[in-house]
């Protein structure tokens, strides 16, 4: 897994334009603890390995220290891209190898779905952990240990959680390094930084030109110099040399700035040469082939975005372990009950949540810290996930007040991260933010659902680790969370409508009334909405009337309609991939409004096609259409919302459209299955179709949609 994690990281740099010689020109901090680290970690593997009495004795302080060291020197460089992940990763392997006495456990049927033998492991680092799922199971931390079998040539082996974060940052440093663009500093980061100079050449006054000199740099990426804007403690250093230039450069408070990432950082922690007020600092030219080639490529800023890196990596590994667990979930329910209602049910469960308390949730959302939320709903789902096997044990009615829970704390952390997105990535990158999150999403669904298969078959009756290595993901991303650097609200962004006045103490159901207030008022939005809850009604009918098609239409051909099922699936997913993708690549060119009529018209034509074709692979590619089309409206619509509405507000407006649109498509999927019945799949699948095609359309007669 780490193989594939420097490869991928080296590949992607390469095609984004980057160069290996860019490597060599990164400057950590405290480098020497990363190579104590490694000298301490693999040479107490060696002498293990060749028993040596002394080192055997001091086994788990040596590995301890080499940990210590090792963390210290990733969490001291957090800010680069990719390396709060890896200390995730690392911290997670560390803790079990600890809490095990220096070793590393392997689970015995995760050796043998990936092609070994018990007596295939050999190094004095690794144990064999019993098949049985049992307490002494989870007080050897279990979950976090080499459970995950990747019985793939080449890279074969058994991996844990941690190890899956680790090459997960290692794949973005890489990426990072070898990319290296340079950072256009916006004014808010260049007042963050002219504040820092205040403090050391005297007080700053707005709207004054300030003479700098020495070659200010932002270092490896832009995440260094997002932190200054962050508020977090800079310092202005370096030997003379570097003070020494000719060239000059003259900002105010009006100026944007222009910075060339260089060898050595000049604003980092190393140094404390005082920089006077007449000292002379150049401004180094962007050049404009790289500015050109930046501006081609928004998921690589996005890459370099050390917040958003550990925000999106983080999820996806969240959602493939939500993937594994949901699998898991339906297997106990089924085998459990034997009932096709009971299975159902746990679906309607899951959805439930979102009709009933989505603005409840989200006006909770802005009253507390976002990243407050987001880590401790984390830590919530991975308790609850952690006990699903042991309540199915006891009575699987259990399960379904478990997985209403697991939904619940969901909708917190929806909207919280709704409304983080644009504290952590410019301006300009949302929209890109925002279909990077979705591709993430789709990512899991594509490669998740089958990897999950494969696992939850290969457990059989030790299905509840499905549950226990999810409930890790998400204690792994709740750690993951601590790292990321959330930009401040400034006042001007805290004045809300007098309509909506935040700022006064209104109580719950006020500020409840004041997210609706807001939603009802802003023009752009509530249209949007409306738009939504009609034009989505069609989801709920397709999610809940595809599986009756494919049997209807296709139940009599030579491939099988559960197949046929799976492979109009799978279409979708790869549109919703290939269209977040595009959407995040050239969506900024075009009207969100627009994109949103077209998306809707789009999805509702492909909906009445495909009732219309009893053609399997002209199905498959009008499946794959809709794909696309669902993130036409989904992506530019969520940006339109982080847009439009003020920081303080976000929890309780977007709760408020999840409730309606989620809504609309919870009843859609009981019309569905009754209207079905009665008239006949493909007549109320192309019913609806037309349906939405009309509601997108006609988007272009009001002007708060036509020109969003």
């Amino acid at each position: 897994m780490l193989i594939v994690g420097i490869v991928l990281g080296l590949v992607l740099g390469l095609a984004a334009g980057g160069t290996l010689g860019n490597l060599a020109s990164i400057r950590l901090r405290r480098t020497w603890l990363l190579v104590v680290a490694v000298i301490v970690r693999y040479g107490t593997e060696a002498l293990l390995n060749a028993d040596v009495p002394l080192v055997e004795t001091l086994r788990l302080p040596l590995l301890t220290s080499a940990f210590a060291l090792l963390l210290v020197a990733l969490w001291t460089n957090r800010t680069y891209p990719g390396l709060s992940l890896a200390f995730v990763g690392i911290l997670s392997n560390a803790t079990v190898i600890v809490v095990n006495g220096g070793y590393m456990p392997i689970w015995e049927p995760g050796l043998i779905v990936a092609g070994f033998r018990p007596e295939d492991v050999s190094t004095a680092i690794h144990t064999v952990l019993p098949a049985t799922l049992d307490a002494s199971f989870l007080l050897h931390l279990g979950p976090f240990a080499d459970v995950i079998p990747v019985p793939l040539p080449f890279i074969q082996n058994v991996a844990s959680v941690g190890d899956a974060f680790l090459a997960a940052g290692l794949a973005f440093f890489l990426f990072a390094g070898i990319v290296r663009i340079p950072q256009e500093l916006t004014t808010e980061q260049l007042d963050a930084i002219r504040r820092r100079l205040a403090g050391l050449t005297g007080p700053f006054e707005p709207g004054v030109a300030y003479e700098l000199g020495g070659a200010l740099e932002t270092g490896l990426t832009p995440a260094i110099a997002e932190s200054a804007a962050l508020e977090r403690p800079l310092l202005l250093g370096g030997a003379g040399q570097r003070l020494a230039s000719p060239a000059t450069g003259l900002f105010t408070s009006d100026a944007r700035w222009t910075l060339q990432p260089a060898i050595e950082p000049a604003i980092d922690a190393f140094g404390a040469a005082a920089v006077g007020p007449t000292t002379a600092v150049p401004i180094p030219r962007l050049p404009t082939e790289a500015l050109g080639r930046v501006r081609q490529h928004p998921y690589v800023r996005l890459a370099l975005n050390g917040s958003f890196s550990a925000l999106w990596a983080g999820q996806l590994i969240s959602l493939f372990g939500d993937r594994l667990h949901q699998l898991a979930l339906v297997a106990v329910v089924a085998i459990s009950t034997g009932s096709a209602l009971a299975t159902g049910l746990v679906f309607f469960a899951a959805t439930l949540p979102n009709l009933l308390l989505s603005p409840i949730a989200g006006t909770f959302v802005d009253r507390w810290d976002r990243k407050e939320v987001l880590i401790v709903s984390d830590i919530l789902r991975a308790a609850i996930v952690l006990l699903i096997p042991l309540a199915a044990m006891v009575n699987v009615v259990l399960v379904y007040p478990m997985v209403f829970a697991v939904t619940t704390i969901s909708i917190f952390f929806r909207p919280a991260r709704v409304a983080i997105l644009p504290r952590i990535v410019d301006q300009r990158d949302l929209l890109t933010a925002n279909s990077a999150m979705w591709v993430g999403e789709t990512l899991a669904d594509v490669f998740g659902y089958p990897l999950a298969g494969i696992f939850v078959v290969a457990l059989g009756s030790a299905v509840p680790l499905a549950f226990w290595v999810d409930s890790a993901t998400y204690l792994a991303s709740a750690t993951l969370l601590t790292a990321i650097a959330v930009r401040a609200i400034t006042p001007a962004e805290a004045e809300t409508r007098a309509d909506a006045p935040t700022g006064v103490m209104l109580g719950f159901v006020g500020e409840l009334k004041a997210g609706w207030r807001f939603l009802r008022s802003e023009a752009t939005l509530l249209a949007n909405t409306i738009q939504a809850a009609i034009g989505q009604f069609t989801i709920g009918i397709v999610i809940a009337l595809t599986p009756a098609y494919a049997f209807g239409v296709f139940g009599s051909g030579e491939v099988g309609w559960q197949a046929v099922y799976g492979f109009l699936e799978t279409g979708i997913g790869v549109g919703n991939l290939l269209g977040g993708f595009a959407i995040g690549l050239i969506g900024s060119r075009f009207g969100k409004g627009r994109m949103v009529i077209a998306g809707y018209a789009a999805w509702g034509f492909l909906v009445t096609a495909l009732a219309l074709t009893d053609n399997l692979g002209l199905a498959i590619g009008v499946a794959l259409g809709q794909g696309v089309a669902n993130m036409a409206f989904v992506i530019p619509s969520q940006t339109l919302f982080q847009e439009r509405t003020p920081p303080t507000l976000m929890g309780r407006v977007v709760g408020f459209r999840f409730a309606l649109v989620f809504g609309s498509m919870t009843v859609a999927m009981g019309v569905g299955a009754v209207l079905g019945e009665v008239l006949g799949v493909t007549t109320v699948l192309a019913f609806f179709g037309i349906v939405t095609m009309v509601t997108g359309l006609a988007g272009l007669f009001v002007p708060a949609i036509r020109n969003a």
